[in-house]
């Protein structure tokens, strides 16, 4: 990793840029206009690690109040650059320069003087190229203004506010986010000011790596070094907030984008700088020990223009009817799978509960978030009937099970799939059954991603593929890179057998587990490279390691199994308590599975922000709600006490509503 080179943006005294470590950042959620609680705020998240803070700004009076939030920050000794946030207005821009070290506006609706958000149909690029001049007219005195204080400017494109003018001949895609950035680029370099950074924000992920790494080959062509500034809008609350941040930010991080970064979550502005410095410190350390594999390659299967999944071939079901039946043991949509030791096994239903199974007449039985897999590196004696009793319950209840060969040698149990290692693979040769228990006829090979081409294009020619490929790379090793080569190689091998990251991950706090797990394996998984997950770590327990497996695969959009929240961060815009709020309609509908609901404090970044959910929950003035469906607004005016029973009945309207189960009863002890 080398961390991509770029000019020095300052932002008053931060500067921003390659040469420089990676500037943290956050956004204030107190109303703009009262000046003590936006100063206590901004202190408090210089003192928790901001670099710079940014604060929202949409009319007159918080315009005016701009120029006094910054002489106190001074009095109280903070010269932390505070960011104007920009929607709708240029006048109010030019009025808050004088206070800000720096401006931020949105090109989808900077220029855009009422909150209309049209679609409309150009005719001709004459009327386009019309529109583009009517925004140049109103953005050159901002820019003019910029360069004679020396104030930085972000344009920061947002995928759910993108111009009707770019939507109609782009399309709401990575392509029409990076020229509509680009139209405000032209401005800035036309009256030769380049104290400005880019930004490609998105809610999804896959989406907002696609456009970062497009509009880094774009500059590329065009010659131009401007900083980068990351984020995953809308990213929500809590872990999964923190996951779907870890995937888009450090896959890029890892692959040397980024220079400024800010973590969205639904949060207290300051608790968003925990994981923003370790997302930081993950990059930092990347690029200044240039990870990386031992020789280098060349890399064909990543493409920036398109996303394309690797098609990892599972096993065929052989007799669906079997609980032992192979293909169960994995999931088309990508598979977790659990490290499991023998003593859980002594409380069998604590255990059953932690894999996330579901109870039918005491039984354990598989869930839409059950464990798919089971590995366990030690097998119990064949007589220990208990732990025996227990481990076939799971197989009954389609739960698979993973043993290293040898151990199945010692207690070869009925239906397990058992690891096999290079080694012991290419010492069996063509008889591969020899090194197979007897009973045992599945196998999966544990690889550390640096076998060679020789040796991975063999299992191509293996009269019995494997059930899948388990990838767990040496902890001392780059991840990231390893895994990107050895993709390379089974693609040039002919190999298309699944593959599961085996992850082992080291801390003790969760946020360990989920920014770097998120950052080295969600990485990955975003570029469509693997097809499941198994985390291991000394510290957490079971059922976390589940669920944040869980949560990898639907951050990156590949299995949901859960209701996917695209919630805003909160701003000094927000018209309710957006934390309230977000907590009562996870509770009411956190589980639909499938259903995807957007909680917006404003409309600010306009209805393309719902172009990810199926539903949307969105502030319109104080006390009121509006409901959307998609991009389509189809209730107004709601009171807020009654709004989430309304969402409610939305979603039955629209049939994607499913009653909650009752807690389940275990199986009495015997």
């Amino acid at each position: 990793t080398h961390r991509r080179p770029t000019r020095t943006v300052w932002a008053g005294p931060v500067p921003i840029g390659s040469e420089h470590p990676i500037a943290r950042q956050t956004m204030t959620t107190t109303d703009t206009k009262n000046v003590d609680a936006t100063v206590e705020q901004v202190m408090k998240c210089a003192d928790a690690g901001a670099d710079l803070v940014r604060l929202t700004v949409q009319g007159g009076r918080e315009a005016e109040a701009s120029m006094e939030i910054r002489e106190k920050l001074w009095k109280y000794g903070y010269d932390t650059p505070i960011v104007a946030d920009i929607h709708f207005n240029p006048k109010v821009a030019l009025r808050v320069a004088d206070a800000y070290e720096k401006i931020r506006v949105n090109p989808g609706n900077f220029a855009d003087g009422i909150k209309k958000f049209d679609d409309l149909t150009y005719e001709s690029r004459a009327q386009y190229d019309a529109e583009v001049e009517q925004m140049e007219e109103l953005f050159t005195p901002l820019v003019e203004k910029c360069k004679e204080l020396n104030r930085a400017i972000r344009i920061g494109t947002n995928h759910g506010s993108l111009s009707a003018r770019i939507l109609s001949y782009y399309g709401d895609t990575p392509a029409g986010m990076v020229e509509s950035a680009f139209e405000f680029a032209r401005v800035c370099r036309k009256l030769d000011f380049h104290n400005f950074v880019f930004s490609m924000k998105a809610s999804n992920p896959l989406v907002m790596v696609q456009a970062y790494r497009l509009l880094a080959a774009e500059m590329y062509a065009q010659g131009w070094d401007y900083p980068l500034h990351l984020g995953v809008t809308e990213a929500g609350e809590g872990e999964d907030g923190r996951m779907k941040s870890a995937i888009g930010i450090g896959a890029l991080l890892l692959d040397g984008l980024g220079d400024t970064i800010r973590v969205s979550l639904t949060e207290d502005p300051e608790f968003e700088m925990e994981p923003c410095s370790r997302l930081a410190l993950i990059g930092t350390e990347a690029s200044d020990n240039g990870i990386g594999t031992d020789a280098p390659f060349q890399e064909t299967l990543r493409d920036f223009k398109s996303f394309e999944k690797r098609k990892g071939v599972l096993p065929a079901a052989e007799d669906e009817s079997s609980p032992y039946d192979v293909s169960k043991a994995l999931h088309r949509d990508g598979s977790v799978l659990s490290v499991v030791d023998l003593q859980a096994f002594a409380n069998p239903d604590k255990l059953y509960a932690d894999l996330g199974a579901k109870f039918v007449l005491g039984l354990p039985f598989k869930d839409i978030a059950t464990s798919d897999s089971i590995i366990l590196n030690e097998l119990p004696e064949a007589s220990d009937a208990a732990t025996m009793i227990a481990i076939k319950r799971l197989q009954e209840g389609e739960v698979g099970l993973f043993a290293p060969v040898a151990e199945l040698r010692k207690n070869a149990i009925k239906g397990a799939v058992a690891m096999v290692t290079m080694a012991e693979y290419k010492a069996a040769g063509s008889d591969l059954a020899a090194v197979l228990p007897e009973g045992i006829s599945d196998f999966a090979l544990l690889l550390d991603g640096e076998e060679s081409a020789a040796d991975l294009a063999s299992i191509a020619e293996c009269a019995r593929a494997p059930v899948v490929l388990l990838l767990r790379v040496a902890q001392d090793k780059s991840r990231i890179h390893v895994s990107r080569q050895f993709f390379e190689r089974l693609h040039a091998g002919g190999v298309s057998t699944a593959v599961v990251h085996y992850v082992d991950l080291e801390g003790e706090e969760k946020d360990d587990i989920i920014i770097t797990g998120g950052a080295e394996c969600g990485g990955l998984l975003v570029d469509g490279l693997g097809d499941g997950v198994v985390i291991t770590n000394a510290h957490h327990d079971l059922e976390f390691l589940r669920l944040t497996s869980f949560g990898m695969l639907q951050g990156c959009r590949m299995r949901s199994t859960k209701t996917d929240y695209v919630s805003c961060p909160s701003c000094g815009r927000t018209l309710f308590d957006l934390q309230e709020v977000t907590a009562s309609i996870q509770q009411k509908t956190g589980h639909l599975p499938g259903v995807s609901i957007a909680i917006m404090g404003c409309i600010v970044n306009g209805p393309g922000e719902m172009a990810d959910a199926d539903f949307g929950y969105v502030g319109t003035v104080p006390g009121k709600i509006d409901l959307y469906v998609g991009r389509e607004v189809v209730r107004k005016g709601i009171k807020m006490d009654s709004a989430v029973d309304e969402l409610i009945d939305l979603i039955k309207e629209h049939d994607m509503w499913v009653e909650p189960e009752p807690a389940p009863e275990p199986a009495p002890a015997v």
